[in-house]
């Protein structure tokens, strides 16, 4: 089985990168493929960057209280490609009522300062596992024939 792939993303305008280049450094050193986009990326770089990289997880770092707006975008962006396998997660300072706002939408999970490597490691290993399971078990999804009238 491949490595676990790992987006690990800065959008909008926020310039501090250290929590993002820590978890990066953490899952790379846990044994994950780790793809840092670096600063100031819109919701459509990080979704292309996840698509051509074909990731199985994109990790959003968010310091600068836009999460509300991005992450929403992200969301959207990822159903329009039908990406609705890749693990998202958020990190950074999130607001305890936003929290499950964000799961609502199709956040897996969201950690905040103060979380332990080990517990996100440990989180992205169990959804991916769960998430590669169910599509291995799923039946292929097969569009109906197209007709044509004349």
């Amino acid at each position: 089985m491949r490595k676990i792939r790992v987006l690990i993303a800065k959008p909008g305008l926020d310039g501090h990168d250290r929590g993002a280049k820590v978890i990066a450094r953490a899952l790379r050193d846990a044994g994950m493929e780790v793809i840092y986009t670096g600063l100031r990326k819109t919701p459509e770089q990080i979704v292309n960057a996840a698509l051509q990289e074909d990731v199985d997880v994109i990790g959003l770092s968010l310091l600068s209280g836009a999460h509300m707006a991005i992450v929403p975008r992200v969301m959207e962006l990822l159903r329009q490609h039908g990406m609705t396998d890749v693990v998202v997660l958020v990190g950074g300072i999130i607001p305890p009522m936003d929290i499950e706002k964000l799961k609502q939408i199709g956040v897996d999970e969201v950690f905040v300062p103060g979380s332990s490597l080990e517990t996100i490691i440990a989180f992205i290993r169990q959804r991916v596992a769960e998430k590669r399971k169910h599509l291995l078990t799923s039946p292929p999804q097969v569009s109906p024939p197209q007709t044509t009238q004349p």
